[in-house]
C-alpha cells in the first residue's frame, strides 16, 4: 500500500458509526488497521499483545483434549487466533454484534481474518454476545444450551467502562452466574479489561467461580513510548 490512509469501509450500525481503516505509520515503518464506533477507536493492530494473552491464557489453564471453546467479540481476530493455536481445540464458536466485523473477516480485509474464516474448526455467530448468555438457547444457535471448556470475553473496555448500558448487568453476580452456566464444571471463563485489577470486581467474581486471578499484562506502547498494560481476569467454574 503506497497510500498513507484509506478508509477500508464504513457502516451504520445499531450502536453507531462503524469503520475499519488502515495507515501506514512511517516512525514503525508498518501498516496498522484500526476499528473505530463513532469516535472512540475499539481496536489497534498497535496493541494486541493483552488480547492475544487472553485467548492464550485461557486455553494454557484447561486439561485434555477435543476442547469447545466460545469467544465473545471477535474485533481483530486476535483472542480467536491465540485460542485455535492450541492444536487441542476442537471448535470455537466466535459471538461479534457486529456483523460489519464478520464481513471484514470473511472478506479478509483484517490481517487474521482470511485464517480466521479457513479454518474448519471456526465459526462466527452474529448475535448479542451478552442477550444470549442470559438466554435459553445460549452461545450456540446450532446447539440450544450448549456448554463449553471455556468461554473468553474482550468486549467492552472494561467491567465499569462499557460500550452499551445493556452491557453492564453480565458484570453483576446474576450475570456472572449465567456465565457461569454456560461452562462445563470446571471449565475456564476469561475476561479483558484496558483496566487495571478491580479488587469489587475480582471478588464478585469469587461468588460465583473458583480460583479467580486478576493477571496484569503489560506491552510496549511505541506511540506513547512507555510500557502499558491491561488485565486479564481467569476463573474455574466449581466442578
Amino acid at each position: 500500500m503506497t497510500m498513507r490512509f484509506q478508509e477500508l469501509d464504513w457502516q451504520q450500525t445499531p450502536m453507531g458509526e462503524l469503520s475499519l481503516r488502515v495507515r501506514r505509520d512511517p516512525a514503525l515503518d508498518r501498516e496498522v488497521h484500526e476499528i473505530k464506533l463513532n469516535d472512540e477507536f475499539l481496536m489497534s493492530s498497535l496493541f494486541t499483545v493483552s488480547e492475544t494473552e487472553l485467548g492464550r491464557r485461557a486455553v494454557s489453564r484447561l486439561d485434555g483434549t477435543d476442547l469447545d471453546v466460545a469467544v465473545g467479540g471477535l474485533g481483530l481476530g486476535c483472542t480467536a487466533a491465540a485460542v485455535l493455536d492450541d492444536d487441542r481445540v476442537r471448535s470455537l464458536v466466535v459471538v461479534e454484534a457486529l456483523a460489519p466485523v464478520i464481513d471484514w473477516h470473511e472478506r479478509a480485509l483484517l490481517p487474521a481474518g482470511g485464517t480466521l474464516a479457513a479454518d474448519p474448526r471456526c465459526r462466527f455467530v452474529h448475535g448479542d454476545f451478552f442477550a444470549m448468555v442470559a438466554s435459553e438457547q445460549g452461545l450456540d444457535p446450532q446447539e440450544p444450551g450448549r456448554r463449553f471448556d471455556a468461554v473468553v470475553v474482550d468486549i467492552d473496555h472494561s467491567p465499569r467502562h462499557v460500550l452499551h448500558e445493556s452491557h453492564t448487568g453480565f458484570y453483576l453476580p446474576e450475570g456472572l452466574a449465567a456465565l457461569r452456566d454456560r461452562l462445563r464444571p470446571g471449565g475456564v471463563f476469561a475476561l479483558w479489561s484496558d483496566d487495571r485489577p478491580d479488587d469489587e470486581f475480582t471478588a464478585t467474581l469469587g461468588e460465583q467461580f473458583t480460583g479467580v486471578t486478576a493477571e496484569v499484562v503489560t506491552f510496549d506502547n511505541p506511540l506513547l513510548r512507555r510500557e502499558a498494560s491491561s488485565t486479564v481476569y481467569l476463573a474455574r467454574a466449581p466442578r
